[in-house]
């Protein structure tokens, strides 16, 4: 998990209402365009796909690797979904070997943000659970005995891998129930968690990318929050 840092809570909001009205207006513009991205998007850093360096343009298809070096990131596009992927970090995209369309994520470390669009089932797995969704969009952090998972809005079923029989669904519209996965040994297998480390602002960029916004924009007296 990366370390909090303490920032005051009113100089944190404006910084995040005022990067959130940029993405909205990139939203507005790419939502009249009808423009959705494909492949990567963006490369801050050492990002490797395959052990190639990523560039922008370049796919991301189902059976490659993408790793990211410290103090980097990378945003990219692969059919209708949209994945951020935080610095350390490694990510199996699951699927026919080589579709544009994946079935899934595994996140072998670090963090991820996907937005998936409606329609087919996906499966992310970490070391410790595994997850199912359809629609939804979902912030996951990865350790080897711990999963933190944030279902930002959507529904998604969580299991424990050590424990099959620790399951829930849980259904959200503004990031209402992050859970902790704990791995074999622990007391308990699922935990409430707080939420960690993702903001509404890279929600709303992600979506725009993919030609959607977040259904949480629409909400009434929506105003950031994280």
């Amino acid at each position: 998990m990366r370390n909090d840092v303490h920032v005051d809570r009113r100089q944190w909001l404006r910084m995040t209402g005022a990067l959130l009205a940029v993405q909205m207006a990139w939203l507005r513009h790419a939502l009249a365009a009808g423009a959705v991205e494909k492949g990567v998007y963006r490369v801050r850093g050492d990002v490797r796909v395959n052990g190639a360096p990523a560039k922008e343009g370049m796919d991301v298809k189902a059976g490659d690797v993408v790793t990211t070096g410290a103090a980097s990131e990378v945003v990219f596009v692969t059919g209708k979904d949209a994945f951020l992927i935080r610095a350390n970090s490694r990510v199996e995209a699951q699927g026919a070997l080589g579709a544009l369309v994946l079935s899934g994520l595994r996140l072998l470390t670090g963090a991820v943000l996907s937005v998936f669009s409606p329609g087919e089932r996906r499966t992310l797995q970490t070391a410790t659970a595994t997850i199912g969704i359809r629609g939804t969009a979902v912030y996951l952090e990865a350790e080897e005995t711990r999963t933190y998972v944030c279902t930002c809005y959507g529904e998604a079923d969580i299991e424990s891998t050590a424990d099959p029989s620790a399951r829930e669904t849980v259904r959200t519209t503004h990031h209402e129930q992050p859970r902790y996965i704990m791995g074999a040994g622990a007391p308990q297998m699922l935990m409430g968690a707080p939420v960690l480390n993702h903001t509404d602002a890279e929600l709303t960029m992600l979506e725009s990318l993919a030609g959607r916004k977040p259904p949480f924009l629409d909400m009434p007296g929506y105003g950031p929050r994280y």
